[in-house]
């Protein structure tokens, strides 16, 4: 259950300051006073700014909203009034990188209106965590704004410093938001930049912080593009609607409009931003009041490999096939098969859907209420892949027969947007997958924001550039893969879909499509299942692979996907990553390195009392081999992993007796 374990409420205070009052600063801090965010109305423009220690983050900056023909509600503002509020409670995440999170916040809420008694009307709510802070629009429902349009924001991010960052420029709308997040510095950001969240970067006397947004309902996806002239800095650029590009956001008359969340997370190294469960904190619980349903595992699947098992001349879509991956999950202890593109009438052409299209008729190949019989009697579940669109046409229905087969959870694909309306299409299929008890997996998704605590069974999404690009380029490097934990990691979980045995020397690498392989190490594919957050989790290569090569599967069987527990024990973006997770009273440790070979220190101090016996798997002399040693340790021993280049290691801590 995701319900509240303690709930602590302080009740706001309200302070009211008439229109005409002189221009005062209001300064929110966070609960344990290190990070502070400061709005104004100066000048009669709106703005923020943070600091973190008595550091500037970022420096005064413009907030309002871009209305109808270019009208901007955001200059000739007053603040009117404000509130308070503090709020220090526990939930439980059903799924997650940490089971109880402590939502400890301080929050201040303003009212803005232009002068006179018709003037315009607008709210900014600011929250302060000891790990970030956010702010987000209110544009209250008001007789001279009904019905009105939202083109864009006036928001800007004023970078306090030639920080170096990390960005992915997407270049367009419209993208399965897959690519490289490269180091730049924050004067180079242009205004043809399209920037996908997040934004990390890190300022000279140490601190990181990072942009991104949370709890995206019934609005645009947010972006950032360079300032437009040479100063330093960012500013939001919405995604636009497909039927009128000028326009991000149709609000709705008689109910005020809710901007997502627009966050700054803050720490003094990093991984404090992996460690932090802010995104998560900044939408609302579950309404589900009951998720036992809801079981997060590892999955074999067909797709990546090319449907390549033994015994096949050639990749097939049929029940043979699907059974002998039914028989790999079953003997490798999964608790799923996910059976990809092809299985229904119209499938099989993706991106494409074509006339005719049923997602609730399989192929004449394909017995699936069979195999889902088949596959529960080997105590194996079964999700199917569909295309949204043919979903879509089809949703209830569909939904409908997928609980009846009883399909575990479907994997959704191809949207590639993140406009309003397919905002609100998330939702919608969130909500009644629920309703099915399905779980979800989104793929050509946006990135994630935070969804995960109000819909507990959308259990990973990709937005990310994975392992598939494997098949066709070899943009797959070992500096890519230390560097997304860092990057697009902080915002959720991440189908990178792992689990590539077929492991060479970046040298030896050769891209192909079917059986493909990976220019990384052994050790650093074992690492991926304990960094990479995503309570589901494909075990990508083909039964094939792994009975020719089986060096590590026992360990990626045993390792969970959801966890009690994160800590990250040291790692720079882009050059290596030392994480602990638990799960229970067992640790697992992953390192991952980048191009460069290195030894890296595990404190074990995290432990606790007691003896834990230690299962140590890392790099061989060979991309494929493992070494493996078992140790019995304390929270007194420092363990050492020695990492090849584009390497890793992993460890599995038990406790003695």
């Amino acid at each position: 259950m995701g319900g509240f374990r303690a709930t602590l409420l302080v009740s706001a205070a309200l302070a009211v300051v008439g229109g005409g009052a002189a221009a005062e600063d209001r300064v929110l801090t966070s609960p344990d006073k290190t990070l502070s965010i400061t709005l104004s109305d100066t000048g009669g423009q709106a703005r923020y700014a943070v600091s973190y220690k008595g550091r500037t983050l970022i420096a005064p900056s413009a907030l309002g909203l871009l209305l109808d023909k270019g009208d901007a509600l955001s200059t000739g503002l007053s603040i009117t009034g404000s509130s308070t509020a503090s709020v220090d409670q526990t939930y439980e995440l059903v799924v997650g990188k940490t089971r109880l999170v402590r939502d400890h916040y301080n929050e201040l809420t303003i009212d803005l209106a232009e002068a006179g008694p018709d003037g315009r009307k607008l709210r900014v709510i600011a929250r302060a965590y000891d790990d970030g802070v956010a702010f987000r629009y209110v544009l209250p429902d008001q007789p001279r704004l009904a019905g009105v349009v939202i083109r864009n924001e006036e928001t800007r991010f004023e970078i306090a410093g030639d920080n170096r960052c990390w960005a992915l420029n997407l270049g367009r709308f419209g993208t399965s938001h897959e690519g490289e997040y490269d180091p730049v510095l924050a004067s180079s950001f242009r205004e043809h930049n399209l920037l996908e969240l997040p934004v990390v970067c890190q300022t000279p006397h140490g601190a990181t912080f990072a942009l991104a947004e949370a709890d995206l309902k019934n609005y645009a996806g947010l972006y950032l593009t360079g300032r437009g002239d040479s100063g330093i800095g960012l500013r939001a650029k919405l995604s636009p609607r497909l039927e009128d590009g000028a326009v991000a956001v149709h609000t709705r008359i008689g109910t005020d409009t809710m901007s997502s969340w627009r966050v700054v997370m803050v720490g003094d190294q990093p991984g404090d931003l992996i460690s932090s469960n802010l995104m998560t904190s900044l939408n609302p619980p579950t309404a589900l009041t009951d998720t036992a349903w809801i079981k997060p595992g590892k999955a074999a699947w067909d797709w990546w490999n090319g449907s390549i098992v033994a015994g096949a001349d050639k990749p097939a879509m049929d029940t043979a096939t699907m059974k002998r991956f039914i028989d790999f999950a079953a003997e490798a202890k999964l608790e799923y098969m996910l059976i990809d593109d092809g299985w229904y009438v119209g499938s099989g052409q993706a991106p494409k859907v074509l006339p005719g299209t049923d997602v609730t008729r399989p192929i004449p190949q394909i017995d699936m209420p069979g195999l889902v019989a088949y596959a529960a009697e080997r105590g194996v579940g079964v999700m199917i892949w569909v295309h949204w669109k043919a979903l879509d046409d089809q949703m209830d229905e569909a939904l409908a027969t997928y609980e009846k087969w009883g399909v575990k959870g479907i994997k959704v694909d191809f949207m590639d947007r993140d406009d309003q309306a397919m905002v609100d299409y998330y939702h919608r299929l969130l909500t009644k997958t629920g309703q099915h008890r399905l779980m979800l997996d989104l793929h050509g998704a946006y990135r994630p924001t935070g969804l995960v605590r109000t819909y507990p069974h959308y259990v990973t999404q990709e937005g990310v550039m994975g392992a598939e690009f494997n098949k066709w380029s070899s943009r797959i490097t070992a500096t890519h893969n230390v560097t997304l934990p860092f990057t697009r990691m902080l915002l959720g979980p991440m189908d990178y879909t792992p689990g590539g045995f077929r492991n060479v020397t970046p040298q030896a690498f050769r891209s192909q499509f079917i059986l493909p392989v990976v220019k990384t190490t052994r050790g650093q594919a074992l690492a991926m299942y304990v960094v990479y957050d995503s309570p589901l989790s494909m075990v990508s290569d083909s039964p094939v692979t792994y009975a020719a090569s089986p060096a590590g599967l026992d360990f990626i069987s045993a390792t969970p996907t959801t966890w009690d527990e994160t800590r990250v024990l040291s790692g720079q973006i882009g050059q290596s990553i030392v994480m602990a997770r638990r799960k229970g009273r067992d640790w697992w440790v992953g390192a991952m390195t980048n191009e460069e070979g290195r030894t890296v220190k595990v404190p074990l101090a995290f432990l606790g009392a007691g003896a834990f016996s230690a299962d140590i798997r890392e790099d061989g002399d060979a991309p494929t081999e493992l070494k493996s040693a078992v140790r019995v340790v304390s929270a007194s021993n420092v363990l050492t992993l020695k990492l090849e280049p584009s390497g890793g290691g992993a460890i599995r801590l038990t406790p003695v007796n």
